[in-house]
């Protein structure tokens, strides 16, 4: 293993009814914890979500309404995941975009405790993009030189990030990129908390509604107010966050939105 670890490691993929994390629901979750010793623990798990999966999105992944009807709930296994998930960092292809805002709020909804923040997050698709944009199973072929088998299966595809993450440590450890004032430097290095800063630094939500700035300032990242700070747009349009709390935003997004509210008050 060329990864370099000083807590574990859990990569970890989803299947779900659909795209909509406010809406859908998780129907199989894969976690690989990777010890520092480089021991692998394995979970996957087939949840009912609750609500039907469409159609088409099973053709996709292979899981129909019948294979999970008998499964337990998120909320029936969410303790015992969250204990698998305690003091480990958190790994996966795209994760950032759906996987961990997905876990998340289902997290949220299941009322049990579970705070990325507290942990460094690798997205090993943001350094594949960063240095060779492809997609999960190109990023396998090209660095472990082998075909992704079972693809869209959470445990082949939680599998096949571990071993692209523990290669692109190796393959890009001398190689350097152009930063924005021109000096070469090397983004990839083998330390998780560097690989995080690479990947996640500037993560407030998971959903990707509110970012930081180059400055570390929480701003908005959609809308007619992107690009502007969040407290200034509070200012200036108080209703703004009643009309997040109320619309159509994950629960992540509105504990976030919550906690920046609540630390304009602080200032004060």
């Amino acid at each position: 293993m060329n990864l370099k670890l000083r807590n574990p490691l859990a990569f970890f993929d989803l299947e779900t009814t659909g795209t909509n994390i406010t809406t859908d629901r998780i129907v199989e979750i894969a976690v690989v914890k990777v010890m520092p010793n480089g021991e692998q623990l394995t979970k996957e798990t087939r949840i009912n979500p609750t609500i039907p999966i469409p159609y088409e999105v099973s053709l996709i992944h292979g899981i129909y309404d019948e294979d999970v009807q008998d499964k337990p709930t998120f909320k029936q296994v969410a303790k015992e995941l969250a204990n698998f998930l305690e003091g480990a960092d958190l790994a996966g292809f795209n994760i950032l975009k759906f996987d961990l805002p997905m876990l998340a709020e289902e997290f949220l909804r299941a009322g049990v405790e579970f705070d990325p923040s507290t942990r460094k997050v690798v997205d090993a698709q943001r350094i594949f993009h960063l240095m060779e944009p492809r997609t999960l199973s190109a990023a396998y072929k090209f660095y472990c030189h082998k075909e992704l088998v079972n693809a869209h299966s959470a445990l082949a595809d939680t599998i096949a990030t571990f071993e692209v993450l523990d290669a692109q440590v190796e393959y890009y450890k001398e190689v350097a990129v152009n930063g924005k004032d021109g000096v070469p430097f090397y983004p990839v290095q083998n330390d998780i908390q560097a690989l995080h800063n690479l990947t996640a630094s500037n993560m407030v939500d998971f959903a990707g509604r509110i970012v930081l700035d180059n400055k570390g300032v929480p701003v908005f990242n959609f809308g007619k107010h992107k690009g502007v700070p969040v407290l200034e747009v509070f200012k200036k349009e108080p209703t703004y966050y009643d009309w997040m709390m109320n619309g159509d935003f994950p629960l992540n997004t509105k504990q976030k939105l919550t906690q920046i509210r609540l630390s304009q008050f602080n200032q004060k």
